[in-house]
């Protein structure tokens, strides 16, 4: 250590790989004071200004604010509160495009002042030797300070490390061309930024401090010097100008010749970085209670009228920063935040001023253009090689590029993408215009994107394992407790007590009705069938099954039959004796017979009626059931119909043949009365002319009912 000091004391120091020397445009600011201006009629604050996590929402639109009042709030140490530029009213809440390279937008706060610029209360520390280390790092926490060089690093997380602290250095360099607001800041508030460094001694108490500067500020210098001079552990590093010497890695491994490895932290190996401006704020926010709520901000290039730099509100919108400083571009063209080495394009000029911003660069269609400039755009890489010579982190920009452009995740960690600085050096010198840095920034996006998604997949499966396991027990425990309860009420049954019968009733009542239900919902499902061919077949059955019974009944009652057997019995009585008694006993019988049958052939038609118009009913409601059925079923059914049709037509034949024969048995009855009884043969043909009129008389019937 003795060594490196001594070496620094003689002015030696080392040196890192690669770098430029771009053309120096400091002088358009650095020769006037920082101004300030007025207030916008509108602040915008993004939640998130820093690398971390947005705070917590306090307040909701339409509250008043006090200047200084915080708006955020959290306990997280990733997380820096924000808080109000100026006194004035939350008008809304909502997404807005935000300082940031991909142009997107995020949650943001929008105050209009008051113009009053009213000041909430604040307590001035007078002596910050009194505080204790938590005191000191609560104040720089709560006050919302994140690292001012660009990066945003919360810095309560720095001052927070355990680490046995070897050098604490302070960085001056400022290597941007253009920018001049570290410059004109140690120039006008040498005093505060001393009181700052004093108190990051307090806190880390480092065995030594070392400013680094580069030869190119010799007014700063000068100051610093000045006000450093009573205090031995503090020295001034006064660096040759080279870009980027500004960078956390090349200005530690300038001073101290130590190279830090690639994913390790500075303060591991005993070293805690902090900006110039960043020392400014924690005095201010320690001993004035001032928060972090205004910046330094250079507003260059040969687009303005006057160039120079100014203390910003933030949240002011760029716009009104450039107007204030007389922007003569009325297309807006080529704004950018930051250098023109790190910096990148504005989408609008309504992007606010946030912690991070420490340039708006407004340039002229001359001034942007690349020294490599042929009027062509972005052409293929020819592998000059000049990128991996002057890349201060010794990576291979140009392979970089191709697995950027393939998204090949993993060959870029194997190239170290993540050491990448993003100081455009690489894109500066290539002749081909490749926007390098680009194709790294969306990298390292998509990558942080995956993580977040690899990280919240992790959750949810942590989350979806943590359920089923909750599950798996809840079933478990209902399956006891039904358990337990089914014993208990087993028990209770069978103990014999009345409460243990009523419950027995109880749950036979209750299974009665289940069974009740379940056959009434059998039932209604077989009446609820569809037609289908199946169920057409079992209605074909029941109309034949019907028709069975009605040729049974037919049969029963068939007239020709009842005719014949009554016929034979008036011709075995007529056969006995032959006087005229016998005679008129014998065709009194046949005439009352005959009338018998005559009403018992009525009744019989009329049953065979009401049999074949349930058989016709039938026959319909097969028929309709059979309307879904192809149409070789309907040839079938009719052919059947047909055949039916016939048989009851050849019965009706049979049945008129019967009564004629009926007819010429009564003729020869009558004939044999004759020749045994000559005295009543009238009498006798007669009898025989009305039974033979009555039976056609019946046929008559029959057959028009047929017909029917």
């Amino acid at each position: 250590m003795a060594s490196v000091i001594e070496r620094i004391k003689r002015g030696h120091f080392g040196t890192f790989h690669g770098g430029i020397h771009p053309p120096q445009q400091k002088f358009l600011t650095s020769d006037k004071p920082i101004r300030a201006v007025s207030i916008p009629e509108q602040l915008i604050l993004p939640l998130q200004q820093h690398i971390g996590i947005p705070a917590e929402l306090q307040v909701k639109v339409g509250d008043k604010v006090l200047k200084g009042q915080i708006l955020t709030h959290s306990v997280h140490p990733m997380a820096v509160p924000i808080h109000a530029p100026t006194s004035g009213t939350i008008t809304a809440i909502k997404n807005a495009v935000i300082a940031h390279p991909s142009g997107l937008s995020e949650l943001c706060l929008f105050i209009t002042p008051d113009g009053e610029d009213k000041w909430r209360p604040r307590h001035i520390c007078t002596d910050f030797n009194q505080l204790s280390n938590n005191q000191l790092i609560e104040k720089i926490s709560a006050s919302g300070i994140a690292g001012m060089g660009g990066a945003g690093f919360p810095t309560q997380v720095k001052v927070s490390t355990r680490e046995d602290i070897q050098y604490l250095i302070i960085n001056a360099a400022e290597c941007e061309p253009y920018i001049t607001a570290d410059d004109l800041l140690i120039r006008e508030h040498s005093p505060s930024i001393l009181d700052g460094i004093n108190i990051l001694d307090n806190i880390l108490s480092p065995k030594h401090i070392l400013i680094g500067i580069e030869d190119n500020k010799p007014e700063a210098i000068k100051a610093l010097q000045q006000a450093t001079a009573e205090n031995e552990k503090i020295n001034v590093c006064v660096l040759p100008t080279k870009y980027p010497t500004g960078g956390e890695k090349q200005l530690i491994q300038i001073l101290t010749g130590q190279e830090v490895p690639a994913g390790v932290l500075p303060s591991s190996l005993g070293i805690v970085m902090q900006n110039i401006a960043t020392c400014f704020a924690i005095a201010d926010a320690v001993i004035n209670d001032i928060p972090l709520i205004k910046r330094v901000v250079t507003v260059s290039g040969q687009a303005l009228e006057k160039p120079q730099n100014v203390w910003s509100l933030l949240g002011t919108p760029v716009g009104f920063l450039l107007a204030q400083c007389g922007y003569l571009n009325k297309d807006k063209k080529h704004i950018i935040m930051g250098g023109p080495m790190m910096g990148y394009s504005l989408p609008t000029d309504q992007v606010p001023v946030v912690k991070t911003t420490n340039c708006i660069l407004a340039p002229t269609e001359k001034e942007i253009s690349s020294p490599y400039s042929t009027g062509s755009k972005e052409v293929e890489c020819i592998r000059c090689g000049q990128c991996s010579d002057v890349c201060p982190s010794q990576l291979l920009p140009q392979e970089l590029q191709w697995s950027a452009k393939a998204k090949d995740q993993q060959q870029l960690a194997i190239l170290n993408l993540f050491d990448c600085i993003e100081c455009g050096a690489c894109a500066y010198v290539c002749p081909s215009q490749i926007p390098l840095v680009h194709y790294y920034r969306i990298a390292k996006s998509e990558i942080r994107q995956q993580k977040q998604l690899d990280i919240k997949a992790e959750h949810a499966k942590v989350r979806f394992e943590a359920r089923k396991e909750r599950l798996a027990r809840d079933k478990i425990a209902r399956e006891e407790k039904h358990k337990a309860a089914a014993d208990a009420r087993k028990a209770r049954m069978n103990s014999g007590s009345t409460a243990g019968n009523n419950e027995k009733s109880a749950v036979a009542a209750a299974l009665a009705r289940v069974r009740a239900k379940k056959a009434g919902q059998v039932e209604s499902a077989k009446s609820a069938v569809p037609a289908t061919p199946e169920n057409g077949q079992k209605s074909q059955v029941a109309a034949a099954i019907a028709r069975a019974k009605a040729k049974k009944i037919a049969a029963k009652t068939n007239p020709a039959t009842e005719a014949t057997s009554t016929v034979n019995n008036v011709t075995s009585k007529t056969e006995s004796p032959t006087d005229d008694k016998k005679a008129k006993i014998a065709a009194a019988v046949a005439k009352a017979k005959a009338k018998k049958l005559a009403e018992k052939s009525l009744t019989s038609i009329e049953n065979i009626s009401i049999v074949k118009k349930e058989v016709n009913e039938a026959l319909s409601s097969d028929a309709e059931t059979k309307k879904s059925a192809d149409d070789k079923k309907t040839k079938i059914a009719a052919a059947v119909a047909k055949a039916k049709a016939k048989k009851l037509a050849s019965q009706k034949e049979k049945s008129i043949t019967s009564v004629e024969n009926s007819s010429a048995s009564n003729k020869v009855i009558i004939t044999e009365t004759e020749a045994k009884n000559p005295a009543d043969v009238k009498k006798a043909k007669i009898a025989a002319a009305v039974a033979k009129a009555k039976a056609k008389k019946i046929a008559s019937q029959q057959e028009k009912s047929e017909s029917t």
